[in-house]
C-alpha cells in the first residue's frame, strides 16, 4: 500500500505524522519501527496518527521509535495543531486534542498573528508558534508510576540509581501523561558532557519505574532560565520533549529552584513554560515545523 505522510518537529523532536482522516493504519507499532528508522526507513523519534475523534476535534495517538505507544508527547501536540490549521482541517485558532492522557487545548499563533509576516500572503497563514494547555502535573507516586518512600510526592528521592559524575542522586518524579524523573546537574560544563547513550537505558528501565521512565537531566541558570536534556523511553536521547520540560518545570518549582514561568533551552531550541498557580495546569508554548511531505510503499 501507499502511504502518504508530512515530517514535521518540534525543537528538534522529529516524527512522521499521518492523516487517517484519509488513510488506514492497521499495524501502526510496527509502522513506527519501519519509519523511524534514520538509515532504512525515513528517520524519525516516532510515529503521531492524526485521527476523527468522537468527544474532541481531533484525535492523536503515538508511537515510539521502539513501536511501544505514549499517552502523549507536548512538540507533537504542537506539531498536530499546525497541520490541523495549515492543512484546512479546521478553522478555529483554539481547539481540542483527544489523547491517551487526556483533552488538551491548542491554540496556534500565525506569523501575521506574530507580526511576522506579509500580511496577505499565504505563508503569514501558516501556524509558526502553539500553546498547548498541558493540565495539572500528577504527582502522587503510585499514579506516575514510581516507587518510593514517600506514597503522596517523590521530590528529591534518593532511588538507589546507579551514580553519574555531576548528577544528582536524589529524584523528583512527576507524570504529565507520561512519567519523568528529573535530576539535577550541577554544572552547565557538565550536562553537555553527560554521555546519556551509556547511562540513558539503566536510568530508564530502573526497577523503581514499573512502566519505564523518561528521564530529564537539568541544570538551572537562574530563577527564569534552565537547560534540559531528555532520555525518552522507547526513543533514546530526542532534541526537546515536551512532556519532559513540562515535568522539569513542575520539578524545579517543588525543590525552590525556579519561578514558575522559565525558558527551558532544549537541544533543538527554547520552550516558554508557566505552571499557572490558580488552575494547577502547565501551559506549553514553543514552534512547530513542517520538514516535507511524501509517500512510500509499505
Amino acid at each position: 500500500m501507499t502511504i502518504k505522510f508530512t515530517k514535521m518537529h518540534g525543537c528538534g523532536n522529529d516524527y512522521v505524522y499521518v492523516n487517517c482522516f484519509k488513510q488506514h493504519i492497521a499495524d501502526p507499532a510496527k509502522l513506527s519501527q519501519f519509519v523511524s528508522d534514520r538509515h532504512f526507513g525515513i528517520g524519525s523519534d516516532g510515529l503521531v496518527l492524526i485521527m476523527p475523534s468522537a468527544t474532541c476535534d481531533f484525535r492523536m495517538r503515538m508511537f515510539n521509535a521502539d513501536g511501544s505507544e505514549a499517552q502523549m508527547c507536548g512538540n507533537a501536540s504542537r506539531c498536530v495543531a499546525k497541520y490541523c490549521y495549515d492543512h484546512k482541517l479546521t478553522g478555529k485558532k483554539e481547539f481540542t486534542l483527544e489523547t491517551l492522557a487526556g483533552v488538551k487545548i491548542l491554540k496556534v499563533f500565525t506569523y501575521a498573528d506574530l507580526g511576522q509576516g506579509v500580511k496577505g500572503t499565504a505563508s503569514a497563514d501558516k501556524v509558526a508558534k502553539v500553546t498547548v494547555n498541558m493540565g495539572e502535573p500528577i504527582l502522587r507516586p503510585a499514579d506516575i508510576p514510581v516507587v518510593c518512600d514517600d506514597a503522596e510526592r517523590c521530590i528529591g528521592q534518593k532511588l538507589g540509581l546507579p551514580a553519574v559524575d555531576g548528577v544528582s542522586a536524589e529524584c523528583t518524579a512527576v507524570s504529565m501523561g507520561n512519567p519523568h524523573a528529573v535530576y539535577f546537574v550541577d554544572t552547565a560544563e557538565r550536562i553537555e558532557q553527560l554521555d546519556l547513550e551509556k547511562f540513558g537505558p539503566s536510568y530508564e528501565n530502573f526497577k523503581a519505574f514499573p512502566a519505564r521512565v523518561n528521564s530529564e537531566f537539568v541544570h538551572v541558570a537562574d530563577r527564569k532560565h534552565a537547560r534540559m536534556r531528555v532520555w525518552e523511553r522507547g526513543s533514546g536521547e530526542t532534541w526537546a520533549c515536551g512532556t519532559g520540560s513540562c515535568a522539569t518545570l513542575v520539578a524545579c518549582v517543588l525543590n525552590g529552584k525556579t519561578d514558575r514561568q522559565i525558558t527551558l533551552d532544549l537541544n533543538g531550541g527554547s520552550l516558554e513554560l508557566a505552571w499557572d498557580e490558580a488552575t494547577n495546569c502547565v501551559f506549553m508554548t514553543g514552534p512547530a515545523t513542517e520538514v516535507f511531505s511524501g509517500a512510500f510503499e509499505y
